[in-house]
């Protein structure tokens, strides 16, 4: 299956200050999520961001927080952000039932967030170099598991092509250039 722009939305999971410096190759994770979120921004495709126990693993960083609205920012106590009903009812109000998912820890909150959304019906498509761990086996361990639950795991570059559909695509040069990095 194909992600659509028309259906989808960007769930970006707890990359947040105090959790950041730990997470195995932090910078690439980073960079990965916000060419994501421009990308998405670009494409005016609805983004959410969860902030777990932000008191005490800060807020999202900075240089992601930019690119958020106020009140796309969700606080969250459980692990899997499903279980926030603040956060179900932002998603379900958006009306669309493919959820991207990018973030941190692969195999804590998000693989917990996408069982869930597996679970609820919901098409999922994680961002392979988006998502990050404190080890790359856990990373590795949890893409597994959520490929075989029936999750998608796909590229950023799949995720541009999918979502663009067309060569001629009025946004295609422009997100193009972000493929060189």
């Amino acid at each position: 299956m194909l992600v659509q722009a028309n259906d989808s939305v960007v769930l970006l999971i707890d990359m947040q200050q105090k959790l950041a410096p730990a997470i195995a190759d932090t910078r690439a994770v980073e960079q990965a999520a916000a060419w994501v979120l421009q990308v998405a921004l670009q494409l005016n495709i609805p983004i959410l961001a969860t902030e777990h126990y932000p008191k005490g693993l800060g807020t999202t960083v900075p240089g992601l927080r930019e690119l958020l609205a106020d009140e796309a920012v969700l606080e969250k106590i459980h692990f899997s952000a499903w279980r926030e009903p603040a956060i179900k009812q932002k998603v379900a109000t958006l009306g669309r039932r493919q959820v991207v998912v990018i973030g941190t820890e692969s195999h804590v909150c998000v693989l917990q967030t996408v069982f869930d959304l597996l679970a609820a019906d919901y098409q999922v498509f994680v961002v392979t170099e988006a998502v990050g761990s404190r080890t790359p086996d856990n990373k590795q361990l949890a893409l597994s598991r959520m490929q075989q639950a029936g999750c998608q795991i796909i590229s950023r570059e799949m995720l541009a092509f999918e979502w663009l559909e067309r060569g001629d695509h009025e946004s295609f040069r422009q997100i193009s250039k972000g493929w060189i990095c």
